[in-house]
Order: C-alpha cells, then structure tokens, then sequence
C-alpha cells in the first residue's frame, strides 16, 4: 500500500508500506478521504512547530474516514463495507488524568501523526491501516470527505463546550481557516445570537458570511470595524481566538465586554498577553485543546444534518496529488479544505 511519508521540510515523499492486518477489537479500514490540517502544513512547510520537530520519517495525517474491510476478533456493532470516521485520539485509559475523565490530556496519548513523543506517532494518510473499534463512528448517510470533517468539528465542540452557555449570546471568532469557520457553525448550533468573524483574507471572510457569520471584519484593510466594538468597555460575551496570533488576541481583548470568556484554540506559540487590560475587564483566559468524546457528537450532528461541513471543503486531490494539496492548502485566498482521495 501508499503512505504519504514526511521526511523533512518540503520533503514529502509517497512510499510503501505494508498492509497491516486487525488484532482481537481491532478493524482494517480502507482509507477513502483524508483532510489537510494546519499541523500536517506546519510538518511540510516548517518540519514541525514550536519545539516540535521531526526527528525521523513519519506518516502524516489525522483527519480521515474509510471503509471497513475486515473485523479482528470480538468486534461488535461495525461490519465489513461500513463507512467510518475514525478518530485519532487515542489516550491509554490508566494514566492520572485519564482515570479523571480529561482522555484530552493523556500523557500517554498517541495521537496519528505526532511527533511530539519520539519515536514518533504514525499517522493515518496511507491507503489501509487498523485502527480499535473503539475509535469508529459509523458515518452511514455521509459522504467520505464530511465524515473526515469529524476530526476538526470535534476540536470546536470542545471548545464551544468549554465556553458554557452560548444562548443569546454575542461571539467573536478570530481567524476564519477551517476551525475558526467550524466554530462558526458550532456556536451557532448552540444559540449564540451573534457571531462577528476577523481575518486579513476576504476569501476566507466570504466563506465565513456563507456559513453563519454575521458580520465580517477584514482586520488588515479596516482595522477600525472592530474598533467600532470597543464603546462602553466592550461588545462580545465570548471570543474564539482561532489564530495564535497576539495581534488578534489584544483586539479581542479590547472588543470583549467586563467578564467575557476567551476560548484559545490557536496554537501558533507563546504570546505576549495584554494582562492589564484583561484583569481590568476581569476576563477569563480558557485553553482549549483536542477533544475526546466530541467525536462522535460531531459525527451524529452531520448525520441528523444539524451540521453541514461539506461547504468548506474546496479542493480535492488524488493520493499522487498529494504534495500539490498540501501547496494548495498552504494558500488561505484559495482554500479551505483540501482533502485526499485515497
């Protein structure tokens, strides 16, 4: 079988592997769509992020679904020619935080296509592969590409969670790539009244309008539409900062209202925070990181249509193509999502 292998910064190579075969609670899936994340870009483009940084060969990708092909020992309730999404959390159950219910922060996590521990973890970008039962949602009635949309639905499900009650509520989303407009639609499910979206792209601002937004702030032309926010201490009850970016953040800060929530998804590295001016207003700094059992909420929201994902995937390449997606993804004015056909 192909395997989509990174070796180094713009080293992405297509190799054999072999064809892995199920144990007892284990199925084979043959891999049919697989999403681009901002983490697989920061491996091609970069070789990793912050102090991640690859230190040998790895197979990439998390985002995926696929059809099963065979059943190990003692597996139930799945069968051969089902559709799944397969979920890349994989925490070891016995650790301190997992016996607190917090599988999120495992610290034996093996998550697919990490190289956060070495060696590192394998990903799930090949054309089979095996994964526990446990870790498939049924995705009959979706397409494969929504059913790989589960992965990056499920992080914005944790975090909307993370905010707490959203009804009535006044939200800002900074950053409009595929988490920032996943969040759009989350927040908008659990009865946020308005939603305002920043971003220096107007195509991705005009995906954001298309999919719940509903005002859109190009903060490098207009800076000063977001300002607009700022009267009597502030506007938005809850902000999800989707970039990393301390630019971003210090203007949320600014537009947020006395004991607003700020939801930090954005992973781009240490940041200089405005303290004062966030003491002053007595916000409230929430980290939010993976997920675990939003998963499968998030597969059950696409498959009752609460949920529609499939506008944001815009391009689709074939598995050869894939070096071309990955170029393709890493322009914010011409994509969303870009997805694998395997």
């Amino acid at each position: 079988m192909k395997a989509i292998v990174i070796h180094a910064a713009k080293d992405l190579r297509i190799e054999d592997r072999d064809v892995p075969e199920p144990r007892e609670g284990q199925v084979q899936i043959t891999m049919a769509a697989g999403g681009i994340c901002g983490s697989d870009l920061h491996y091609y483009n970069h070789g990793g992020f912050g102090a991640v940084r690859l230190k040998e060969p790895m197979i990439l990708g998390h985002e995926v679904a696929g059809h099963i092909t065979k059943l190990g020992d003692g597996v139930t309730g799945l069968h051969e020619g089902q559709l799944v999404a397969v979920s890349p959390s994989r925490p070891c159950g016995t650790c301190v935080h997992c016996r607190e219910a917090k599988y999120n922060q495992c610290l034996n996590m093996r998550f697919y296509g990490s190289a956060m521990p070495f060696p590192h973890i394998q990903g799930a970008f090949r054309q089979v592969m095996v994964a526990d039962a446990s870790q498939c949602a049924p995705a009959d009635g979706l397409t494969p590409g929504e059913a790989a949309m589960a992965e990056p639905l499920a992080v914005c499900l944790h975090a909307t969670k993370g905010a707490g009650d959203l009804l009535g509520k006044r939200v800002l989303v900074t950053g409009c790539g595929p988490i920032g407009l996943l969040c759009i639609l989350a927040a908008r499910r659990s009865g946020a009244a308005e939603i305002v979206a920043t971003d220096l792209s107007d195509y991705t601002l005009r995906l954001a309008a298309q999919n719940g937004a509903d005002v859109t702030v190009n903060v490098g032309e207009a800076p000063e539409q977001l300002a607009t926010y700022e009267k009597d201490k502030g506007y938005f009850d809850v902000m999800f900062e989707c970039t990393g970016v301390a630019q971003a953040l210090a203007g949320g800060v600014q537009a947020l209202r006395p004991g607003g929530i700020i939801m930090q998804l954005g992973l781009g590295g240490d940041m200089t925070l405005p303290v004062q001016a966030m003491t002053a207003k007595e916000l409230q700094l929430r980290g939010s990181f993976r997920f675990h059992e939003e998963f499968f909420t998030g597969v059950e929201l696409m498959q009752k249509g609460l949920i529609n994902t499939k506008p944001l995937i815009t391009q689709t390449v074939g598995l050869d193509e894939a070096e071309v997606g990955f170029k393709v993804s890493s322009d914010r004015s011409k994509s969303m999502k870009v997805q694998i056909a395997f």
